[in-house]
């Protein structure tokens, strides 16, 4: 079924898309080796998680 071309206005358009946006990415310094990381997630460069060595990295 056809829809009219001008049924929602530019303005509600926009109003509803407004949350459709990209956000920046959150990065934290972990406090184990100084690296950047994602909140909540453990460190690539250390291994470590909340404080405690998770996962063994060899250099």
């Amino acid at each position: 079924m056809a829809v009219p071309k001008r049924k929602v206005s530019p303005h509600r358009r926009g109003i509803r898309r407004s949350h459709d946006s990209l956000k920046p990415e959150a990065f934290h310094e972990c406090p184990n080796c100084g690296e950047l990381k994602r909140p909540h997630n453990m460190c690539d460069a250390c291994g470590h998680y909340n404080g405690r060595e998770i996962v063994a990295v060899g250099l």
